[in-house]
C-alpha cells in the first residue's frame, strides 16, 4: 500500500479535506498510477453539491487528470510502469455490444449502467482513518495515487506535459469532440455555443478547427467574451442584453438559425433555447451540459417535427481510450492550443480555492 494525500469529500456541501489516505495495490486487471496534475471540472462540483443521488460518501472526486503508471495488476498488457497515461471517465472494455459497435463510444460497464463508487469487484482501494473511501467514476484524480481498471486508462505520448494535457481527460475532449465528432461541423457553417466555461470554449475551438465561418458565443458572463474571441468566436452575445428570448436573437442574426448549436451549461431552459436556435429543418443541436438529476424538459414537438436533430454527447462522442491519445498527439503537433483554457495553477493543498474560482466564473 502507498500512503499519500487525497482531497476527501466526507459529506454533501462540505469543503474537501486534504487527508492522508492509504492506496492499496492494484488487483488483476487494474492499474495504480501517480496523478501529476488534475483539472477541476463542474461535474466535480456537482458531486460536492449532492446533484448525483446515487453518489456514496465519503468519496475522492476528480476525473480530469494525467499521470504516470506506478504498478499494474495481473493480466494488464496495454500499459506498464513508467508510461504516461490519462484516466478516462468513460471506459472501453472492448467486449460489450456497445464497445464492439464502431459508431458507439459508450460502454456497458460505465457509470450510467452501474455505480462507479467502487471498483468493478465492488471494493475500494482507498482507506482513511480506518474507513473505506469511495471512488468517483473509477478515476478519483484528487489523490496523489489512484487505482483504475485497465480499460479506463489511456496511454499517451511520453513527451506530453502532464500539467497541460490533463485537461484532455474530460473538459477539452468533451467540448472539442462534440463539435468534430458528434455534430460533425462542416466548413463554412454557422454555430452557436451556449456557455463559455472550459467545455464551451473547447466547443468553440472544435467549431473553428472544423472550418465554421461564424461562431456565436452566448453567456451571461461578459468577462468570458475576450477569451471566446481569442479562441475563434466571431460574435459574443449576452441574453441579459435583450428583452426577447435569446433564440430569437440568434435566428435574427443568422436569418434562419444556425446550422449547429451546442448547450454546454446543463440548464433545461438553455437546452430548449439552443434547440430552437438552430435551423428548423437541417439544424443539429448537441446537448453537452449535465442537467441536475431528475430534471425534465417540456418542448413544442414542432421544434423536432420540422426536421431538427437533437443529440446528446458523452466525452467527445468517440471511444475515449482511442480519441484522447490522438488528441494528445494533435496537441503536441500544435494543431490546437488548449493551454489558453488554463486560468490558474494551484498547489494541491489549495483545491478548495480552485472550486471557489470555478463557482465565481473565473
Amino acid at each position: 500500500a502507498i500512503r499519500c494525500r487525497a482531497a476527501v469529500a466526507w459529506a454533501v456541501d462540505k469543503p474537501l479535506s486534504v487527508e492522508e489516505v492509504e492506496v492499496a495495490p492494484p488487483k488483476a486487471g487494474e492499474v495504480r498510477m501517480k496523478i501529476v496534475a488534475t483539472g477541476i471540472c463542474r461535474t466535480d462540483d456537482h458531486v460536492l453539491k449532492g446533484c448525483f443521488p446515487n453518489m456514496d460518501f465519503p468519496v475522492i472526486p476528480g476525473h480530469e487528470g494525467a499521470g504516470i503508471v506506478e504498478s499494474v495488476g495481473e493480466g494488464v498488457t496495454s500499459v506498464k510502469p513508467g508510461d504516461k497515461v490519462i484516466p478516462v471517465s468513460l471506459p472501453h472494455c472492448g467486449e460489450c455490444s456497445f464497445c464492439l459497435n464502431p459508431e458507439s463510444n459508450y460502454c456497458l460497464k460505465s457509470h450510467f449502467s452501474e455505480t462507479q463508487c467502487l471498483l468493478p469487484d465492488k471494493t475500494s482501494r482507498f482507506t482513511c482513518k480506518g474507513k473505506q473511501i469511495h471512488h468517483f467514476l473509477w478515476v478519483s484524480t484528487f489523490a496523489e495515487y489512484t487505482v483504475i481498471p485497465e480499460y479506463a486508462v489511456a496511454k499517451i505520448d511520453a513527451a506530453a506535459p502532464l500539467d497541460k494535457v490533463c485537461l484532455l481527460g474530460c473538459g477539452f475532449s468533451t467540448g472539442y469532440g462534440a463539435a468534430v465528432n458528434t455534430a460533425k461541423v462542416k466548413p463554412g457553417s454557422t454555430c452557436a455555443v451556449f456557455g463559455l466555461g472550459g467545455v464551451g470554449l473547447s466547443v468553440v475551438m472544435g467549431c473553428k478547427a472544423a472550418g465554421a465561418s461564424r461562431i456565436i458565443a452566448v453567456d451571461i458572463n461578459k468577462d468570458k467574451f475576450a477569451k471566446a474571441r481569442e479562441l475563434g468566436a466571431t460574435d459574443c452575445v449576452s441574453p441579459q442584453d435583450f428583452k426577447k428570448p435569446i433564440q430569437e436573437v440568434v435566428i435574427e442574426m443568422t436569418g434562419h438559425g444556425v446550422d449547429y448549436s451546442f448547450e454546454v451549461i446543463g440548464l433545461t431552459d438553455t437546452m430548449t433555447a439552443a434547440l430552437a436556435s438552430c435551423n428548423m429543418n437541417t439544424g443539429i443541436c448537441v446537448m453537452v451540459g449535465v442537467a441536475a438529476s431528475g430534471s425534465t424538459i417540456s418542448i413544442d414537438p414542432m421544434l423536432l417535427l420540422s426536421g431538427r436533430t437533437w443529440k446528446g454527447c458523452l466525452l467527445g462522442g468517440r471511444k475515449a481510450r482511442e480519441f484522447i491519445p490522438k488528441l494528445v498527439s494533435s496537441y503536441m503537433q500544435k494543431k490546437f492550443n488548449s493551454d489558453l483554457l488554463i486560468t490558474h495553477t494551484l498547489p494541491f493543498a489549495q483545491v478548495n480555492e480552485g472550486f471557489e474560482l470555478l463557482r465565481a466564473g473565473k
